[in-house]
């Protein structure tokens, strides 16, 4: 018996030390696919896009793997509190009610908001929608500005799952106008020539700054990320991403 034991015991030590290492974390990335050119799906359902190719570099860089799980912007944020996701990045403005509960990384893209309206529109400027029925897609920096010129209950403040949706809403006639960030209007605009829209650049509209979000006190993975953002900031990997997305 006593041999039969030492035997046993001889072979699990054998087989724990051929078992392979174990398989390091993949961190699950959320992101919301309807937000080209940052993320959207491709035909065979990956997520592709700016931020895409920015978080998997970044990972490369650090030497991490994660993983892009399409996310709906609405639960976005909680899916992150509870675990579900371990990075959010989804052109993601660094606010301070935001940092209220979630840990961001240094900016990784610069953006400010951007009016949408019809070619023969006769809207000039921003306050020009106090009044006016206006799109924006729900939780985001957009609705924000058209909350604090028409106020947080105006029923003129049309909401939306996404910023195409609102967008089509506009072309449709259902809004007057679309309030959102730039680069996603202007990539929807610039791939719609059918559309019969511009866009309106108002000077009021503050310089916002994206960043890569975890959860709230996960200093391990945030230095992760920060480092691995400042290795593709220096080598020009971010620098040919960008330009591939939005030129020079």
């Amino acid at each position: 018996m006593k041999q039969f034991s030492l035997m046993a015991g001889l072979l699990c030590a054998g087989l724990m030390l051929n078992a392979p290492a174990h398989a390091a974390k993949t961190y699950q990335v959320g992101t919301d696919a309807a937000y080209a050119p940052f993320e959207s799906l491709n035909s065979k359902k990956e997520v592709v896009g700016f931020d895409a190719e920015v978080i998997q570099a970044i990972a490369k860089k650090s030497g991490i793997q994660v993983k892009l799980v399409n996310t709906p912007w609405e639960g976005i944020f909680e899916a992150l509190k509870n675990g579900e996701r371990d990075i959010v990045i989804s052109a993601v403005t660094i606010t301070p009610e935001r940092k209220q509960s979630l840990d961001f990384s240094e900016p990784y893209f610069e953006a400010k908001q951007l009016i949408a309206v019809a070619n023969n529109s006769k809207i000039s400027k921003f306050t020009d929608l106090k009044t006016l029925k206006v799109g924006v897609q729900t939780g985001t920096t957009g609705d924000e500005v058209v909350q604090k010129l028409q106020g947080k209950t105006s029923p003129n403040i049309k909401r939306y799952e996404s910023t195409p949706l609102a967008i089509k809403e506009l072309q449709s006639g259902g809004v007057d106008a679309v309030v959102a960030d730039n680069g996603v209007v202007v990539n929807y605009v610039a791939n719609n020539a059918s559309s019969k829209l511009k866009t309106i650049d108002d000077a009021t509209f503050a310089k916002e700054f994206y960043g890569i979000a975890v959860k709230k006190g996960n200093k391990d993975l945030l230095d992760k990320l920060n480092k691995g953002l400042a290795g593709i900031k220096a080598d020009g990997t971010y620098d040919k991403i960008y330009k591939k997305y939005f030129g020079k």
